[in-house]
């Protein structure tokens, strides 16, 4: 009860040194594979969902930008698994540090956007200068777009955090709540225990949920610059 509520928000160490790099590379490591002709129902299961998922995201890309397909799957399992390890008891998310959630969208979204000015610069700038916009609001239009270009990546990572920041927070309240009323009265215990597994259920929906929508807008931000 007397543990900080932002506790589990630090990153650990081991003997006073970080340990977010071998957190960040554990997930992969509970991914199965096979090395049978026929696979198992988990791996079947898997390989269907990664299917599906890269087919939802790759139909509105044309052949440069399902280059990018394998690197998009890949990033919404990592952040899938890491957001769901996280709900277990005394577990770190890495997902919760805006400095790693940066360091996912800043290269993600840069590469899209040079891409786009490689490939297809006129339609790049087009985007800076809406057409039939009045020739005193140019300057203002120039500057509010290339705003909102820029703070892309900080969206992604700022709607990333947020979302499981808040959740981690909520859970540890009602958490603390349960455990201060179970001496106290039995019934309130109940009803708080049950509002604890609901919004356990509701944050597990929450994890792959803000992993797709990561991985999608990111996807999209390519598809506007392909």
């Amino acid at each position: 009860m007397n543990e900080n509520l932002f506790a589990s928000f630090i990153a650990p160490t081991i003997l006073g040194l970080p340990a977010a790099v071998l957190i960040i590379l554990f997930p992969p490591l509970l991914i199965p594979t096979s090395k049978y002709l026929i696979n198992n129902r988990l791996i079947t299961t898997q390989q269907w969902l990664i299917k599906l998922t890269s087919k939802q995201m790759m139909t509105m890309h044309n052949t440069k930008g399902r280059t990018w397909s394998l690197m998009l799957v890949s990033l919404i399992i990592f952040i899938a698994t890491t957001n769901l390890l996280g709900l277990l008891p005394h577990s770190f998310t890495p997902t919760t540090q805006l400095s790693m959630n940066l360091a996912m969208a800043i290269p993600l979204w840069a590469g899209a956007v040079i891409m786009g000015f490689r490939s297809k610069i006129k339609n790049a700038l087009a985007h800076f200068l809406p057409q039939g916009t009045p020739t005193p609001l140019i300057p203002m239009l120039v500057i509010i777009e290339t705003i909102s270009l820029l703070i892309q990546p900080m969206a992604l990572a700022v709607r990333l955090t947020a979302n499981i920041t808040a959740g981690h927070l909520l859970m540890h309240l009602i958490g603390s709540a349960t455990l201060a009323m179970s001496t106290i009265n039995l019934p309130s215990t109940l009803i708080i225990f049950t509002i604890l597994i609901l919004l356990t259920i509701l944050e597990i929906t929450v994890a792959l949920i803000q992993a797709y929508v990561f991985t999608l807008l990111v996807s999209l931000y390519l598809h506007d610059n392909t």
